[in-house]
């Protein structure tokens, strides 16, 4: 897995070559991206039944688990960046990923609500420091000019591996069978354990230049570049977008629209097929700060004809009706795949080479107080308030957008004066 390999101009290469990863190194990573996506889909999809029937919780208290583990691993997602950054980002990233797969194998034997909540806070933290690790190490390991299409592959390539995971997981559920329910764990942590293996057979990322100890001393921490923490926060209420995906408009749907329910499978399908299929397109020429920015102008004009799309389906009746909630979420997925390219953009070329992980937290932390109060506002603004709702749901994501240029330069300001290069 060294990556090396003589590569055909694109200009040269069949439709069906474009479609696939253009290096071997690419290609790798992909089949790790299907492999995670496989196992975590699988044990996902039937998640819900598993915490309920098998650990014995309420609805409520599977809700309380998730938000104390996501605050939680919010405080800790600089720190884990930093360890990173000193262990090195495919070594914590293999070590993250070998202790979530442990973790999986322990689900069974957990039952009642104080179990479940250590459980859950633990997992949350290991997975978070993986994923520092693995976003630090998908940048370094790339040239400057490979980051962001690969990284819309290995995306396209977690799609994949969702939706396969997602169909395992189904046929467990569809046993009615508590002893099978309590086996996919085991399947999930057995996947995760391969997943582990590939990793660590994975090439190292080139090594990064020594530094004086002076300089390590005194190179700000990613947080005081308030600037690229402002990018992130707005980057974050763009991201959003999977807030309507998934929750606003098949709520509006069943309870604002005369739309069948059945409806939500298609719309669920078309937005898989959409992110598989048009990801790698949607991130190509995405190779400077300015044409991310343009990705994420791109993305907030998708995001604010979705609402304008689907605030009229109140009114609208039939197939004119199933037309357009269709349209609006094909563009909120628009919305999703050029801020998924913007973002990948940022983080290629204003983090600190010797910072990459520690940054990938920072990231974290801008993205989640640029999210997590979406959900109750949205569902409140869109379902309490009806058109009106959804014109400031747009209004929020123009204004936030708006504020992304000037953070985006002022964050290349502050990198050329305190970073070192990406």
């Amino acid at each position: 897995m060294d990556g090396t390999e003589t590569r055909r101009e694109p200009g040269t290469q069949s439709w069906w070559q474009r479609q696939l990863p253009p290096s071997p190194l690419a290609r790798s990573l992909s089949v790790q991206s299907i492999l995670f996506a496989v196992g975590e889909g699988t044990f996902i999809t039937g998640s819900a039944v598993f915490f309920t029937q098998i650990v014995g919780l309420s609805a409520a208290q599977v809700g309380i688990g998730l938000t104390v583990a996501g605050l939680v691993s919010f405080f800790f997602a600089v720190p884990a960046g930093k360890l990173a950054d000193r262990v090195g980002t495919r070594r914590m990233w293999a070590i993250g990923a070998g202790l979530t797969a442990l973790l999986y194998l322990v689900w069974p034997l957990i039952h009642g609500f104080a179990a479940y909540l250590a459980m859950m806070v633990v997992l949350e933290v290991v997975s978070q420091a993986g994923w520092s690790g693995r976003g630090a190490y998908t940048i370094d390991i790339f040239t400057r000019e490979e980051r962001v299409q690969s990284q819309a592959f290995m995306r396209a390539a977690l799609n994949i591996g969702f939706t396969v995971g997602a169909l395992i997981g189904g046929l467990a559920l569809a046993t009615n069978s508590d002893a099978v329910v309590r086996a996919v764990p085991l399947l999930t942590g057995a996947i995760l354990l391969a997943n582990t293996y590939w990793i660590t057979r994975l090439p190292d990322p080139p090594a990064k230049a020594p530094r004086h100890t002076d300089d390590e001393v005194i190179k700000p921490r990613a947080l005081k570049n308030r600037p690229f923490l402002a990018l992130m926060t707005g980057d974050g209420v763009l991201g959003t977008n999977q807030v309507l995906l998934n929750i606003v408009i098949p709520l509006w749907l069943v309870e604002e629209t005369d739309a069948p329910r059945v409806l939500l499978a298609w719309l669920f399908a078309t937005n898989t097929v959409m992110a598989v299929l048009l990801q790698v397109a949607a991130a190509r020429g995405v190779d400077s700060v300015a044409r991310s920015l343009r990705a994420s102008y791109i993305s907030s004009g998708f995001f604010v004809l979705s609402c304008a799309i689907v605030l009229v389906t109140h009114d609208t009746i039939g197939w004119l009706t199933i037309a357009l909630v269709w349209l609006g979420h094909v563009t909120v997925t628009g919305a999703e795949l050029f801020q998924s390219a913007g973002h990948w953009g940022f983080m290629s070329d204003l983090t600190d080479a010797d910072q990459r992980a520690e940054y990938q937290g920072a990231a974290h932390i801008g993205g989640t107080l640029g999210s997590v109060w979406a959900p109750a506002l949205y569902t409140w603004l869109a379902m309490e308030h009806g058109s009106f709702g959804w014109i400031t749901i747009a209004a929020i994501v123009a204004v936030s957008t708006l504020t992304m240029g000037p953070s985006a330069r002022a964050a290349e300001r502050y990198l050329a004066r305190h970073g070192s290069a990406t």
